[in-house]
């Protein structure tokens, strides 16, 4: 219900009001967040703040296609460390290199990708032998 303010009270005086009865019934300690620091309030203002989260959330990239690959593929030795199986490892290591080859077949915009496919097998062996380590 929407509550109208009273004529001949001060807007400021009617809003700090309407704030000062919600907290008094609670209304803001059951807002999502409610007791936890504001993220980022310790960094400098960034205008495009919203732009860069939401492009987090969405897992979009801003590099270039070919420099895009070229992290994912830096990133495979850290993945490959963390998978918990051969079959995880297999997995990880086969969808890069499939990008990898389609790039190598249509490079993509950007500099040139420099890359090639990983060793599966070997991957995998190094993979073990780490586990045993």
């Amino acid at each position: 219900m929407t509550e109208r303010k009273p004529p001949g009270v001060s807007f400021e005086s009617w809003v700090d009001q309407q704030i000062h009865e919600a907290e008094q019934r609670g209304d803001f300690s059951r807002l999502p967040g409610f007791g936890r620091p504001i993220a980022g309030l310790d960094r400098p203002y960034d205008e495009a703040w919203w732009i860069k989260q939401k492009m987090r959330r969405e897992g979009v990239s801003m590099l270039p296609p070919a420099l895009a690959l070229r992290k994912e593929a830096e990133d495979v030795p850290e993945a490959v460390s963390a998978a918990r199986t051969e079959a995880e490892v297999r997995q990880i290591v086969t969808q890069v290199n499939e990008k990898i080859e389609r790039a190598l077949r249509m490079p993509p915009e950007g500099p040139p990708l420099a890359l090639k496919p990983f060793d599966v097998e070997q991957t995998v062996r190094r993979w073990r032998a780490d586990r045993r380590a």
